[in-house]
């Protein structure tokens, strides 16, 4: 592969220092919030966070030796994740915003639910990024 350029090194770092800054500010408001609300089942993000993280791990390491059909396939692959959480962001705020729940809670899941889907994003992101090197080197 063409060594990267120095532009392309740039956005890939400030692209994946955005995955665990963003993870790194849910802990922190986590930590803030009332006991109950540390309860919160978010599995379901989680699973979907695991798979995003996973597949950008992937692409890093595609870029040793990039072969198109297969970056294409895990950003598509982070596309899908990306759409399935926003899906369940609408889910979880339709609940949230239909139940008789007291507002401090509502404020609070709502920040942890779109920080959680900020982290997914920024997979994408870091997905996009890695297939536009990708792209300009072949």
């Amino acid at each position: 592969m063409t060594p990267l350029e120095r532009e392309d090194i740039e956005a890939l770092a400030t692209a994946l220092y955005k995955i665990p800054k963003t993870l790194e500010k849910f802990g922190e408001r986590l930590t803030l919030c009332p006991e109950p609300l540390r309860q919160t089942d978010f599995s379901r993000q989680a699973e979907l966070l695991t798979s995003a993280t996973e597949t950008v791990l992937l692409l890093v390491k595609q870029l040793r030796n990039p072969k198109l059909e297969i970056v294409k396939e895990h950003n598509d692959k982070l596309q899908y994740l990306e759409g399935t959480a926003d899906n369940l962001m609408l889910d979880l705020l339709r609940g949230l915003y239909a139940g008789d729940h007291d507002a401090v809670r509502v404020i609070a899941l709502k920040d942890l639910y779109e920080l959680l889907e900020k982290v997914i994003d920024r997979c994408r992101d870091a997905g996009n990024v890695i297939f536009h090197i990708v792209l300009k080197n072949s």
